[in-house]
Protein backbone atom coordinates (compact mmCIF):
# COMPACT_ATOMS: atom_id res chain seq x y z
CA UNK A 1 0.00 0.00 0.00
CA UNK A 2 1.35 3.59 -1.07
CA UNK A 3 2.25 5.62 1.54
CA UNK A 4 0.40 9.40 1.20
CA UNK A 5 3.17 11.30 0.06
CA UNK A 6 3.53 8.00 -2.77
CA UNK A 7 0.37 8.09 -3.81
CA UNK A 8 -0.07 12.26 -3.95
CA UNK A 9 3.11 11.40 -6.51
CA UNK A 10 1.05 9.07 -8.52
CA UNK A 11 -1.43 11.23 -9.04
CA UNK A 12 0.66 13.95 -9.79
CA UNK A 13 2.46 11.33 -12.58
CA UNK A 14 -1.37 10.43 -13.78
CA UNK A 15 -1.96 13.97 -14.62
CA UNK A 16 1.38 15.14 -16.59
CA UNK A 17 0.09 11.65 -18.55
CA UNK A 18 -2.70 12.86 -19.14
CA UNK A 19 -1.15 16.14 -20.87
CA UNK A 20 1.10 14.26 -22.69
CA UNK A 21 -0.29 12.31 -26.16
CA UNK A 22 -0.41 8.64 -25.61
CA UNK A 23 2.69 6.83 -27.96
CA UNK A 24 2.21 6.74 -31.47
CA UNK A 25 1.75 3.08 -31.94
CA UNK A 26 -1.48 2.75 -30.50
CA UNK A 27 -2.74 4.98 -33.07
CA UNK A 28 -1.02 4.30 -36.21
CA UNK A 29 -1.17 0.64 -35.33
CA UNK A 30 -4.85 0.42 -33.99
CA UNK A 31 -5.89 -2.12 -36.04
CA UNK A 32 -3.06 -4.59 -35.17
CA UNK A 33 -3.62 -4.16 -30.81
CA UNK A 34 -7.24 -4.50 -31.41
CA UNK A 35 -6.99 -7.75 -33.19
CA UNK A 36 -4.44 -8.94 -30.83
CA UNK A 37 -6.26 -7.99 -28.04
CA UNK A 38 -9.70 -9.69 -28.99
CA UNK A 39 -7.59 -12.87 -29.91
CA UNK A 40 -6.02 -13.05 -26.31
CA UNK A 41 -9.76 -12.62 -24.35
CA UNK A 42 -11.23 -15.09 -26.49
CA UNK A 43 -8.79 -18.30 -26.87
CA UNK A 44 -8.90 -20.39 -23.94
CA UNK A 45 -5.28 -21.30 -23.78
CA UNK A 46 -4.88 -17.78 -23.01
CA UNK A 47 -7.41 -17.73 -20.60
CA UNK A 48 -6.05 -20.81 -18.62
CA UNK A 49 -2.63 -19.30 -18.48
CA UNK A 50 -4.20 -15.64 -17.45
CA UNK A 51 -5.73 -17.34 -14.41
CA UNK A 52 -2.69 -18.78 -13.33
CA UNK A 53 -0.95 -15.67 -13.35
CA UNK A 54 -3.38 -13.85 -11.73
CA UNK A 55 -3.18 -16.08 -8.61
CA UNK A 56 0.20 -14.91 -8.09
CA UNK A 57 -0.32 -11.43 -7.83
CA UNK A 58 1.86 -8.43 -8.44
CA UNK A 59 5.67 -9.35 -8.78
CA UNK A 60 7.31 -6.38 -7.65
CA UNK A 61 4.89 -3.82 -10.25
CA UNK A 62 4.50 -6.45 -12.71
CA UNK A 63 1.14 -8.07 -12.20
CA UNK A 64 -1.99 -8.30 -14.33
CA UNK A 65 -1.79 -5.19 -15.92
CA UNK A 66 2.11 -5.31 -16.57
CA UNK A 67 1.10 -9.21 -18.50
CA UNK A 68 -1.99 -7.76 -20.33
CA UNK A 69 0.05 -5.40 -22.07
CA UNK A 70 3.08 -6.87 -23.29
CA UNK A 71 0.93 -10.11 -24.34
CA UNK A 72 -1.29 -7.61 -26.20
CA UNK A 73 1.67 -5.51 -27.54
CA UNK A 74 3.47 -8.64 -28.23
CA UNK A 75 0.62 -9.91 -30.41
CA UNK A 76 -0.22 -6.82 -32.48
CA UNK A 77 3.97 -6.74 -33.23
CA UNK A 78 4.10 -10.35 -34.64
CA UNK A 79 0.63 -9.48 -36.69
CA UNK A 80 2.85 -6.62 -37.70
CA UNK A 81 5.74 -8.48 -38.92
CA UNK A 82 4.38 -11.74 -40.39
CA UNK A 83 1.91 -9.10 -42.41
CA UNK A 84 2.53 -11.48 -45.60
CA UNK A 85 1.44 -14.15 -44.11
CA UNK A 86 -2.10 -15.73 -44.39
CA UNK A 87 -5.24 -15.20 -42.13
CA UNK A 88 -5.61 -18.57 -40.08
CA UNK A 89 -2.62 -21.64 -39.73
CA UNK A 90 0.83 -20.21 -39.09
CA UNK A 91 0.02 -16.52 -38.14
CA UNK A 92 -2.90 -17.68 -35.45
CA UNK A 93 -0.38 -19.70 -33.59
CA UNK A 94 2.35 -17.08 -33.91
CA UNK A 95 0.09 -15.07 -32.01
CA UNK A 96 -1.26 -17.41 -29.71
CA UNK A 97 2.80 -18.02 -28.72
CA UNK A 98 3.32 -14.49 -28.52
CA UNK A 99 0.37 -13.99 -26.20
CA UNK A 100 1.34 -16.75 -24.14
CA UNK A 101 4.87 -15.67 -23.90
CA UNK A 102 3.61 -12.26 -22.56
CA UNK A 103 1.44 -13.81 -20.38
CA UNK A 104 4.15 -15.41 -18.53
CA UNK A 105 7.14 -13.92 -18.88
CA UNK A 106 7.04 -12.20 -15.65
CA UNK A 107 6.23 -15.45 -13.55
CA UNK A 108 9.21 -15.57 -11.11
CA UNK A 109 9.94 -11.51 -11.48
CA UNK A 110 10.21 -11.86 -7.46
CA UNK A 111 13.20 -13.57 -7.70
CA UNK A 112 17.16 -12.89 -9.23
CA UNK A 113 17.87 -13.58 -12.17
CA UNK A 114 13.94 -13.75 -12.80
CA UNK A 115 13.99 -14.38 -16.27
CA UNK A 116 15.98 -17.69 -16.53
CA UNK A 117 13.68 -18.69 -13.38
CA UNK A 118 10.32 -17.92 -15.24
CA UNK A 119 11.47 -19.48 -18.12
CA UNK A 120 11.98 -23.09 -16.41
CA UNK A 121 8.21 -22.41 -14.83
CA UNK A 122 6.80 -21.15 -17.98
CA UNK A 123 8.37 -25.05 -19.12
CA UNK A 124 6.58 -26.53 -16.82
CA UNK A 125 3.67 -24.49 -17.47
CA UNK A 126 3.47 -24.72 -20.81
CA UNK A 127 4.09 -28.74 -20.55
CA UNK A 128 0.33 -29.10 -20.41
CA UNK A 129 -0.75 -27.05 -23.06
CA UNK A 130 -1.59 -28.45 -26.58
CA UNK A 131 1.39 -27.31 -27.84
CA UNK A 132 4.35 -28.83 -30.30
CA UNK A 133 7.76 -29.45 -28.87
CA UNK A 134 9.17 -27.01 -30.59
CA UNK A 135 6.47 -24.47 -30.58
CA UNK A 136 6.96 -24.77 -26.33
CA UNK A 137 10.70 -24.27 -26.79
CA UNK A 138 9.87 -20.95 -28.40
CA UNK A 139 8.09 -19.59 -26.35
CA UNK A 140 10.65 -20.35 -23.28
CA UNK A 141 13.55 -19.56 -25.26
CA UNK A 142 11.75 -15.75 -25.74
CA UNK A 143 11.01 -15.54 -22.18
CA UNK A 144 14.47 -16.43 -20.97
CA UNK A 145 15.90 -13.50 -23.62
CA UNK A 146 13.66 -10.65 -22.83
CA UNK A 147 15.67 -8.72 -19.91
CA UNK A 148 17.60 -5.70 -21.17
CA UNK A 149 20.83 -5.43 -21.17
CA UNK A 150 21.78 -9.45 -21.04
CA UNK A 151 22.90 -11.00 -24.03
CA UNK A 152 20.39 -12.31 -26.42
CA UNK A 153 20.52 -16.26 -27.58
CA UNK A 154 18.87 -17.18 -30.58
CA UNK A 155 16.54 -19.28 -31.13
CA UNK A 156 16.59 -22.71 -32.46
CA UNK A 157 14.26 -22.26 -34.95
CA UNK A 158 14.65 -18.92 -36.67
CA UNK A 159 11.10 -19.04 -37.87
CA UNK A 160 10.22 -18.30 -34.48
CA UNK A 161 12.90 -15.69 -33.75
CA UNK A 162 9.80 -13.29 -34.07
CA UNK A 163 8.53 -14.33 -30.77
CA UNK A 164 11.59 -13.40 -28.70
CA UNK A 165 11.65 -10.20 -30.42
CA UNK A 166 8.32 -9.08 -30.29
CA UNK A 167 7.93 -9.95 -26.33
CA UNK A 168 11.55 -8.18 -26.04
CA UNK A 169 10.11 -4.68 -27.45
CA UNK A 170 6.41 -5.48 -26.13
CA UNK A 171 8.21 -5.64 -22.71
CA UNK A 172 10.03 -2.53 -23.41
CA UNK A 173 7.57 -0.50 -24.47
CA UNK A 174 6.48 -0.62 -20.96
CA UNK A 175 9.16 1.72 -19.92
CA UNK A 176 8.17 4.50 -21.70
CA UNK A 177 4.93 5.77 -19.97
CA UNK A 178 3.86 2.95 -17.51
CA UNK A 179 7.40 3.01 -15.85
CA UNK A 180 6.20 6.70 -14.49
CA UNK A 181 2.29 6.50 -14.43
CA UNK A 182 1.94 2.65 -12.96
CA UNK A 183 5.29 0.24 -12.54
CA UNK A 184 7.43 2.83 -10.39
CA UNK A 185 5.28 3.28 -7.39
CA UNK A 186 4.16 -0.61 -7.57
CA UNK A 187 7.80 -1.28 -7.07
CA UNK A 188 8.81 0.72 -4.24
CA UNK A 189 5.42 0.08 -1.90
CA UNK A 190 6.59 -2.47 -0.07
CA UNK A 191 9.99 -0.66 0.88
CA UNK A 192 8.84 2.31 2.36
CA UNK A 193 11.52 4.74 1.19
CA UNK A 194 11.41 8.22 1.32
CA UNK A 195 10.16 9.77 -1.59
CA UNK A 196 12.95 12.52 -0.97
CA UNK A 197 15.78 9.53 -0.96
CA UNK A 198 14.24 7.98 -4.38
CA UNK A 199 14.31 11.53 -6.30
CA UNK A 200 18.10 11.40 -5.67
CA UNK A 201 17.92 8.17 -7.86
CA UNK A 202 16.51 9.76 -10.72
CA UNK A 203 19.14 10.52 -12.94
CA UNK A 204 20.51 7.20 -12.40
CA UNK A 205 17.29 5.95 -13.34
CA UNK A 206 16.23 7.86 -16.26
CA UNK A 207 20.06 7.50 -17.58
CA UNK A 208 18.99 4.28 -17.85
CA UNK A 209 15.71 4.52 -19.67
CA UNK A 210 17.42 6.23 -22.30
CA UNK A 211 19.54 3.57 -23.23
CA UNK A 212 16.34 1.52 -23.50
CA UNK A 213 15.48 3.28 -26.72
CA UNK A 214 18.66 1.74 -28.62
CA UNK A 215 17.83 -1.74 -28.07
CA UNK A 216 14.74 -2.44 -29.78
CA UNK A 217 14.19 -5.74 -31.69
CA UNK A 218 11.99 -5.79 -34.41
CA UNK A 219 12.11 -2.93 -37.31
CA UNK A 220 8.59 -1.77 -35.85
CA UNK A 221 10.25 -1.88 -32.41
CA UNK A 222 12.71 0.78 -33.11
CA UNK A 223 10.10 2.45 -35.20
CA UNK A 224 8.40 3.30 -31.98
CA UNK A 225 10.42 2.12 -29.44
CA UNK A 226 12.06 5.46 -29.07
CA UNK A 227 8.72 7.58 -28.78
CA UNK A 228 6.99 4.92 -25.85
CA UNK A 229 11.09 6.07 -24.14
CA UNK A 230 10.90 9.59 -24.82
CA UNK A 231 7.27 10.18 -23.97
CA UNK A 232 7.97 8.23 -20.85
CA UNK A 233 11.42 10.54 -19.54
CA UNK A 234 8.68 13.51 -20.60
CA UNK A 235 7.28 12.67 -17.86
CA UNK A 236 9.84 11.53 -15.61
CA UNK A 237 11.44 15.07 -16.27
CA UNK A 238 8.47 16.76 -15.29
CA UNK A 239 7.57 14.89 -12.39
CA UNK A 240 10.99 15.50 -11.12
CA UNK A 241 10.73 19.33 -11.25
CA UNK A 242 7.43 19.50 -9.64
CA UNK A 243 8.43 17.34 -7.03
CA UNK A 244 12.25 18.99 -6.50
CA UNK A 245 10.22 22.12 -5.54
CA UNK A 246 7.94 20.42 -3.04
CA UNK A 247 10.79 19.00 -1.51
CA UNK A 248 13.19 22.10 -2.23
CA UNK A 249 16.00 20.50 -3.74
CA UNK A 250 18.26 22.97 -5.02
CA UNK A 251 18.03 23.95 -9.33
CA UNK A 252 21.52 21.93 -9.76
CA UNK A 253 20.10 18.88 -8.23
CA UNK A 254 16.99 18.94 -10.53
CA UNK A 255 19.44 20.17 -13.86
CA UNK A 256 21.83 16.84 -13.35
CA UNK A 257 18.79 14.65 -12.72
CA UNK A 258 17.13 15.71 -16.18
CA UNK A 259 20.18 15.54 -17.99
Amino acid sequence: MLTREYQEAKELSRRIAGEIDPPRFYSEKRKEVEESCLALQGHPMCRSVLALVEQRGDRLGHGLSHVLKVAVDAGALVLIEVSGCPEGGGRDRYLLLAHLAGLLHDIRRDEPDHARRGAEEADRILRDLQLQAGERRAVVQAIRNHEAFRPEEPLEDPDLQILSDALYDADKFRWGPDNFTETLWSMVAPYRIPLVVLLGHFRTSMEGIRRIADTFRTPTGREYGPDFIERGLEIGRRLYRELAERYGLEGDEVDRAEG
